[in-house]
């Protein structure tokens, strides 16, 4: 990690969380993620080797530990006390972004990775009780192999497929990239998406019960732009 050549504790702190990744990094700590795996979903920019770079930087720093995996073949990841006290400055920050960086969404930060990584980790599998459920989102404007993804909801878990598990589909979501993305920041209502015919679904009557409350939004989805002129 580069070095500001100062003792001063804000310069010091900053050394460590101000490195490129490292406050993602922390984020997806934060929310659970655990495995090497799990963390390149959360970065899909950065490549294997630097972000091995970074964890082994901030194990060193001991902001997260390591330890075994239960099978004991493979390692994971997880924060210290010391890692603990960043959460409040992650939190910040997306707050901050949140209500003062919303604009409209350039091309290269449309990223159907990261929408279908933040979707796993919020959607509520919950909201079709205890039974096995399959939602199967469909994204519009992408690449035919990149076109049909699927939830597998079971109990209190959420499973992204990349490839049809066979199983009957009880929800279809369909909407492009950008809608989704919307939606997902709380740029625009669930409702305010299917009434402007911007998203679409269908499926069993229980599928649809369960809609408006599988479809997880980020945690700071209810926070409003504070910048002039934000918006779609």
């Amino acid at each position: 990690m580069k070095s500001y050549g100062q003792f001063c504790p804000i310069a010091k702190a900053s050394e460590v969380f101000c490195a490129r990744w490292t406050s993602l990094i922390l984020r997806d700590l934060a929310g659970g993620a655990t495995r090497f795996s799990q963390l390149k979903r959360g970065v899909p920019l950065v490549s294997p080797t630097l972000l091995s770079k970074r964890l082994k930087e901030l194990e060193a720093e001991g902001i997260i530990e390591r330890r075994k995996s239960d099978t004991g073949r493979s390692w994971t990841y997880h924060l210290t006390q010391a890692g603990e006290e960043f959460v409040p400055i992650v939190l910040a920050l997306g707050t901050w972004g949140q209500r003062w960086s919303r604009r409209e969404l350039e091309d290269h930060e449309v990223d159907l990775d990261l929408l279908l990584w933040a979707m796993e980790n919020s959607v509520r599998p919950d909201a079709f009780g205890k039974r096995r459920a399959l939602v199967e989102v469909v994204v519009t404007d992408q690449p035919r192999h990149k076109r049909r993804w699927w939830f597998l909801n079971d109990g209190e878990t959420c499973e992204l497929c990349v490839k049809e598990p066979g199983f009957e589909v009880d929800l279809y979501v369909i909407a492009d990239l950008r809608t989704l993305i919307l939606v997902w920041r709380g740029d625009m209502s669930l409702e305010q998406a299917m009434r402007s015919d911007r998203l679409e679904a269908h499926g069993t009557v229980a599928g649809m019960r369960a809609f408006p409350h599988w479809f997880g939004i980020s945690t700071l989805a209810h926070l409003k732009s504070q910048r002039p002129g934000a918006g779609e």
